[in-house]
């Protein structure tokens, strides 16, 4: 089991552009469990977690229902976004500057093999990282994601989840809005979910927050949670 996770900065990139990348390193990890499924000698597969911030653009999930987005064509120009069709899980969500994207590109056999149990880690990660900064946030029952309030009239999410997975290769992962401009989140309905709100740390706290520190608080709380050994690499 090969618990070594390369973390790799891509810094701002197109939806596009990154969901290839994705898929370029899930693919050769899906070869090697292939060859060695054929070995007796067993190669390490490898483990990435990307980190990435996208464009203004809305991406809908394999189960989701394209009423959720409220703009057409010529109005999603007119803000600047894009949208896509995505193979992950979910409904509808917004990704743009200020929002840290996370892509843990995991082979779950290297840790365990429990789709359940990873996107609880992930959530995890998210609500101790908010704890640090005095924010107590939650899960919602029956909904993934981290939340304030869950369950009240106050409820809103700080942190989408989608994930794909197959042969326990996992890709795509979590959204945490930090300093993010939440009105883009007013032409959707967020996750397809009716009547809840979002937010973002800097609406919690009335500032703007390091989201290179926040980074290394998400970074420090999965290594403790899945123990890894993160090693940073530059992407070539």
């Amino acid at each position: 089991m090969n618990k070594k996770v390369y973390i790799r900065e891509l810094g701002r990139k197109g939806y596009q552009e990154a969901w290839d990348y994705q898929v370029e390193l899930f693919d050769s990890i899906i070869e090697k469990k292939m060859i060695n499924r054929n070995n007796e000698q067993q190669l390490p597969t490898d483990n990435y977690l990307l980190f990435v911030e996208h464009p203004h653009v809305y991406t809908l999930g394999k189960s989701g229902n394209l009423s959720n987005l409220l703009l057409n064509e010529k109005q999603l120009k007119a803000k600047g976004a894009t949208f896509y069709k995505s193979n992950r899980g979910g409904d509808i969500t917004y990704h743009g500057p200020g929002q840290i994207v996370g892509y843990p590109i995991f082979d779950l056999e290297n840790f365990f093999t429990d789709i359940h149990k990873y996107l609880r880690y992930l959530e995890e990660a998210i609500i101790l990282t908010l704890k640090e900064y005095d924010l107590n946030a939650e899960r919602s029952k029956g909904e993934t994601g981290v939340w304030f309030d869950p369950g009240t009239p106050f409820a809103r999410k700080i942190c989408a989840l989608g994930v794909r997975c197959s042969r326990w290769v996992s890709m795509h992962g979590f959204a945490l809005n930090v300093n993010v401009n939440l009105g883009y989140f007013d032409h959707i309905i967020p996750c397809g979910i009716k009547g809840k709100a979002v937010t973002s740390m800097e609406a919690e706290l009335g500032r703007k927050i390091s989201e290179d520190e926040v980074k290394q608080k998400i970074t420090k709380h999965l290594t403790t949670l899945f123990e890894i050994n993160f090693e940073q690499q530059s992407v070539s």
